[in-house]
């Protein structure tokens, strides 16, 4: 196996296949000297909980890019991101965040979500063709992600397509000059921008998330002018991404699987499980990457200190081991096991609860309101060039 097997057209379009065949290699899989690859569900649900394991983001860099990898401005972002700590770091930066991320204060933009679900579905003109990726499943995170950092709705439309080069970087595999140069200019458009906003607050503070990190460097946090913009720069490009990406990633296994679509449109209560079905089936995020801090045992097989392990978690969700029928699409699947797909242990995705709620609210209105929605591009997708965070570029629909 080599990095470039993660990256050939047959792979973007459909993953599964490969994850079959490299599942049945082995439970850990050698890519390179001191790196792995796993996709069993049992290898990574043990190594992400175990505290002996964490991120280690410069050396996987350098794995990738080389010796000057970690001097690219976009890598360099990247390193100062709390998703890429470990505790005691780590622990009081998202300690801080998960005031803004309860159950309470997630369940205050039920509203505005499903507002803004509606606007959007009200502006589908009936019979005029319409496209589900722009015009619906990426505006509503956006909308709901700007709510939270108080930036205009309109600047962050307006610097989407910097989210979406600045994200390229968390692919697993290298980028080549032409893509790490526009990440890299990504990065100082966002980061320009995003600084602006950092000197309002410090100027003029809110209840808004920037404020909240800029109370904590009050507290004594010890929290850097540049750790402030790159973790406010990770909210951002996060709500852009993985849920508008889930989002249709769900709609297109839901239409390609007519007869589980009518069964939801039958039984509206079968929202919560249709969601974490779809999560499962096929998640927007595939892979993350971990390192041995020590000597490790997972599922009875050993890991030597220092190995950096690519875990395929879009593997993992398929794994029969652990899913009975699991390329399968059923809604009313009772999950055996926790869901992976928000990875696990003191990483779990900060935003669950939230992308969950956006999940809900952006199907269940378009499944209550345009019963008869129709995907026309079903047979011709054109999935997006990542092996990290899956979904397509767009979904034309009609109502």
């Amino acid at each position: 196996m080599k990095f470039s097997d993660l990256s050939s057209p047959a792979f973007f379009g459909n993953p599964y296949p490969f994850y079959e065949q490299l599942r049945a290699q082995g439970a850990l899989v050698p890519l390179a000297p001191n790196i792995m690859i796993t996709g069993h569900y049992a290898v990574i649900d043990t190594l992400l909980r175990d505290r002996r394991v964490g991120k280690t983001y410069m050396p996987s860099v350098v794995a990738r890019y080389g010796e000057s990898g970690p001097e690219q401005p976009v890598f360099q972002a990247l390193s100062r991101m709390f998703l890429m700590m470990n505790p005691p770091v780590h622990t009081r930066l998202r300690s801080l965040l998960m005031a803004a991320f309860n159950a309470r204060q997630i369940d205050l933009l039920r509203e505005v979500t499903q507002s803004m679900a509606d606007t959007l579905i009200d502006a589908f003109e009936p019979g005029a063709p319409f496209d589900l990726v722009r015009d619906y499943a990426l505006p509503l995170p956006v909308n709901v992600i700007c709510r939270l950092l108080d930036v205009p709705v309109e600047d962050g439309v307006k610097l989407g397509s910097a989210a979406s080069h600045f994200g390229n970087a968390l692919e697993a595999a290298p980028m080549d000059a032409v893509h790490l140069a526009a990440a890299n200019e990504a990065t100082q458009t966002l980061e320009c921008y995003f600084k602006s906003v950092v000197e309002e607050r410090r100027a003029k503070p809110g209840n808004d998330l920037v404020s909240a990190l800029l109370r904590a460097e009050e507290a004594g946090e010890s929290l850097t002018e540049d750790e402030i913009i790159s973790n406010v720069l990770l909210l951002f490009v996060a709500g852009h991404e993985t849920t508008s990406n889930m989002l249709g990633n769900a709609l297109i296994a839901l239409h390609r699987h007519p007869g589980q679509l009518a069964r939801l449109k039958g039984d509206a209560s079968l929202l919560p499980k249709a969601v974490g079905e779809c999560l499962r089936f096929d998640s927007s995020v595939q892979m993350i990457v971990r390192t041995a801090f020590e000597d490790v045992e997972a599922a009875g097989h050993s890991i030597a200190r220092g190995t950096i392990v690519f875990m395929l978690l879009g593997s993992a969700n398929r794994d029969p081991g652990q899913f009975e029928k699991p390329d399968e699409l059923d809604i009313g699947r009772t999950l055996q096991g926790r869901l992976l797909s928000f990875g696990a242990g003191v990483h779990h995705c900060l935003g669950a609860r939230l992308a969950t709620l956006e999940l809900e609210t952006g199907l269940g209105s378009l499944i209550s309101r345009l019963p008869d929605l129709r995907i026309t591009n079903l047979d011709a997708l054109q999935w997006r060039q990542r092996n990290t965070l899956r979904g397509v570029e767009s979904l034309k629909a009609l109502r």
